[in-house]
């Protein structure tokens, strides 16, 4: 086989044929880009109603079911007041559904992003005059819809400016097509950032499950600083508020376990989290727990929104820092659900639109007051086991989203907070189980494991933000090391195939006679040629630099006794083929004779493996050893310090030249 030669076309050209296809607008262009835009307008029309209607209104229905008490739940994440979660599940569900391309995602209250904006307002609540504490007695008071307070305002203003922020982050990068930067955070690190963020918004939990009050811990070392808190007030619990946690955490885990027991019964999962905000409202407003036990309340929620506020620019470089891993975390999310499910339901998104629907999610609502979102695994789940079809049940769930923002918002003032807290640490469950799979990754992936591992640690014991860091900057020197230093193996041949296979990890291959495979698991470059020839003269008991001076000896050693016949040492192989890529022929590592060794290259191991039997019987003259490799689909041999003679596979003589650049800048023969 020959390879194609394909003709350069220049940059110049390519750029010139992209900006003239780009700024020609013609009328079906224009309807492409708008349709483009808003991918609903491609679906919409083509809605089956009576397939489509029943499965879209009962997944809408039971995911804006568990949106209210989540949202509720998460502002003590956020460090805001319930109503602003709410808010930001109504509008994301709308604008996704606008512009988003995968049918099952829940796009909405995120509880990793929730915790990571609530570390950025407490340090915003400080700078605006507030005392960082949830009860604190100043924010419960003061924060009112109408107030003319100087303080609220410049906390409003304050957490404006950080929502934009992190908003224009998410569409700027749609604007350059930065849609491929997912690719560069692998499961290992997402995954890990999950766990480690889950250990410390179970920390941030705990206080309100035994009801002290500690001020949220700032800074690095957040989980081990809020512990010690912990344990010096432990003394002040509520008691109230501690039976009320353990009868929630034991109710939402019976549940959890039934359902996931009985999944396959069940058509629709059990509102749980629902009933029991309902049926603790109820007990705390007839039993007059916070004024009797002085248990911890969520407080007024008001119906109806607030007018929309412009955000204000000028506090964006104080959060620009900050919104940079809250971009990365709630698009890298998105976009794995959302691929997740397409491969699942066999339908395709585009990754570059749910960048642009992601960062519209957020944009908009920032200035209707709604806090960074994106898509929730759980909530996705959910959907996709309740019939979801397409993104109309997101319309839904906006729609009972409103209906308890304009009429049942202030139902919920009696709730305990230990609730909504038990609420959040029970939906953890799934990422904190992660811990029981690490010997089996640890089984399949050693290298992945450990990225995992320190992903994890270091979001949970240092910031959820330089764990984020840490877990990428860490993952890419993985592969470094990968690279620079490889795995290498000896082939054998599995019986009575053209298959071959490490030595070290299979039993029962037949060596091939007077023949070494060496195979090379990684790309060959500047990094790890050293650590190439290492391991092939390791691998094959053979140093030629070792071989020249010792054969130089022994030849002087001749000359000096005559009368001495010394017999060189014997090895015992004759040809090395080496499993390697295609790069050495690019790079003109044959040099100017490569066309003579043409016939050295082979497509597979088996067919080199065959030249080399063939080649076995050799004359009597001086004959040079074969050194074999493939080139990713290309074998090559050959290599000796003088001129020898091989025959072919029709049985013609042929001489082999010597290549200098075949191993160093001298050529070296390995066996005379």
């Amino acid at each position: 086989m020959e390879r194609k030669v394909h003709t350069q076309i220049s940059r110049r050209q390519i750029i010139k044929t992209k900006l003239k296809k780009s700024c020609s607008f013609t009328t079906e262009r224009l309807k492409n880009m708008v349709m483009d835009f808003f991918p609903v307008l491609r679906w919409l029309p083509k809605y089956h109603c009576r397939e489509y209607i029943w499965g879209d209104v009962m997944s809408g229905v039971v995911i804006g079911i568990i949106l209210v008490p989540q949202a509720i739940a998460y502002s003590l994440l956020a460090g805001l007041k319930p109503i602003y979660s709410l808010y930001t599940s109504f509008f994301a569900n709308l604008i996704y559904f606008l512009l988003g391309t995968s049918r099952h995602v829940s796009v909405g209250i995120f509880s990793l992003l929730s915790l990571m904006v609530g570390q950025v307002v407490d340090r915003e609540l400080l700078l605006a005059g507030f005392d960082p504490n949830d009860d604190a007695e100043t924010i419960s008071n003061s924060y009112e819809w109408n107030s003319n307070s100087s303080n609220v305002t410049a906390f409003n203003l304050t957490l404006g400016g950080l929502i934009y922020q992190v908003s224009y982050c998410l569409a700027y990068g749609e604007v350059f097509r930065l849609g491929f930067v997912s690719m560069y955070l692998s499961e290992s690190v997402l995954d890990g950032f999950a766990t480690g963020a889950s250990l410390t918004i179970l920390t941030a939990q705990v206080k309100y499950l035994i009801g002290i009050k500690i001020p949220r811990s700032q800074g690095h070392g957040i989980v081990l600083t809020t512990w010690i808190n912990i344990f010096q007030n432990i003394s002040q619990a509520n008691l109230c508020d501690v039976i009320t946690s353990a009868i929630c955490i034991a109710v939402l885990v019976a549940a959890k376990e039934l359902g996931e027991r009985y999944k396959h019964k069940l058509k629709i999962p059990l509102p749980t989290e629902l009933v029991v905000i309902v049926v603790a409202t109820m007990v705390s407003h007839y039993g007059n727990l916070n004024e009797v036990y002085a248990s911890s309340v969520s407080g007024a929620i008001p119906t109806g929104f607030i007018p929309p506020q412009l955000p204000n620019f000028n506090l964006m470089y104080r959060v620009a820092a900050d919104a940079v891993p809250l971009a990365i975390v709630g698009f890298a999310f998105t976009i794995s659900l959302s691929e997740m499910f397409a491969k699942k339901y066999a339908y395709t998104v585009r990754a570059n639109q749910e960048m642009f629907a992601i960062g519209f999610c957020n944009i908009i609502p920032s200035f209707f007051h709604c806090f960074a979102t994106s898509a929730a695994l759980a909530k996705t789940l959910v959907k996709s086991s309740t019939g979801c079809q397409t993104q109309v049940s997101s319309v839904v769930s906006a729609a009972v989203v409103l209906l308890v923002l304009l009429f049942l918002a202030p139902l919920f003032y009696s709730l305990q907070k230990c609730v909504l807290a038990c609420i959040i640490i029970v939906s953890l469950r799934g990422a904190l189980e992660k811990f029981r799979d690490v010997p089996q990754r640890y089984h399949l992936n050693k290298m992945d494991t450990l990225v995992w591992c320190v992903t994890a640690l270091s979001s949970a014991l240092i910031s959820t933000e330089m764990g984020l860091l840490v877990g990428v900057v860490f993952s890419m020197l993985c592969i470094i090391v990968r690279t620079q230093q490889p795995r290498t193996a000896l082939l054998g041949q599995i019986q009575s195939t053209a298959f071959y296979e490490d030595n070290w990890e299979y039993e029962g291959l037949s060596p091939v006679p007077r023949t070494k495979i060496f195979r090379f698991e990684a790309p060959l470059y500047y990094a790890n040629k050293d650590f190439f020839l290492k391991s092939l003269y390791r691998m094959t008991g053979l140093d030629p630099t070792l071989e020249a001076a010792r054969r130089k000896k022994n030849e002087k050693k001749e000359k000096e006794h005559t009368t001495l016949h010394l017999v060189p040492k014997e090895v015992d192989f004759q040809t090395i083929i080496i499993d390697l890529i295609d790069s050495l022929k690019r790079g003109g590592y044959f040099g100017k004779n490569y066309k003579m060794m043409h016939q050295l290259l082979f497509y597979s191991i088996h067919s080199a493996v065959q030249f080399a039997k063939d080649n076995m019987t050799l004359s009597n003259k001086k004959v040079c050893s074969m050194l074999g490799v493939v080139l990713d689909s290309h074998m090559m041999a050959a290599d000796c310090t003088n001129r020898g003679v091989v025959k072919d596979q029709r049985g013609r003589v042929r001489h082999v030249p010597c290549y200098p650049r075949m191993a160093t800048s001298k050529c070296r023969c390995m066996v005379k």
